[in-house]
């Protein structure tokens, strides 16, 4: 009990120290997609609100649980549906850029555990700016924040 709530202040103190980034950027609904235990990668997804007046490009993206975490998007090449990495995602002044299933997403390759529903994975993601945001990402089953939003 004393380690889970040391654990959780320090999240909460890294959330703060973090939130100072000089970016004007906020995160709307972040998740992981609960992937099979056996599974090896995942995605997480959110919605990046730049607040401010100029533009703002994410570059980078990482977790503590993944070996790997890359910046992804979706294309159908021939009709087949791909995943490839991209160098950074750009997010207009004062817009949104959705990241979701079939667009552009965090990839986490390299799973070192099994997640379990509920879980909460604290997610750094970095400006071009240099600036870092801590996201607390929870794992939620496929289907299930579909029918969150619906309602």
């Amino acid at each position: 009990m004393k380690k889970s709530l040391l654990l959780a202040l320090g999240l909460a103190f890294s959330s703060s120290a973090l939130a100072g980034a000089s970016t004007h950027v906020t995160v709307a609904d972040p998740y992981v997609r609960l992937s099979p235990p056996s599974a090896v990668a995942t995605a997480a997804y959110m919605v990046l609100k730049n607040n401010g007046e100029a533009g703002v490009r994410l570059v980078k993206a990482s977790n503590p649980l993944s070996r790997t975490t890359e910046l992804h998007n979706h294309f159908n090449d021939n009709g087949v549906m791909k995943m490839r990495p991209v160098a950074a995602i750009d997010i207009e002044p004062n817009g949104e850029m959705a990241l979701k299933p079939g667009g552009l997403h965090v990839m986490m390759i390299g799973l070192q555990t099994p997640l379990r529903e509920g879980d909460v994975i604290p997610i750094t993601l970095t400006f071009d700016d240099g600036s870092d945001m801590l996201v607390n990402a929870t794992v939620v089953r496929q289907g299930v924040r579909q029918a969150q939003r619906q309602r």
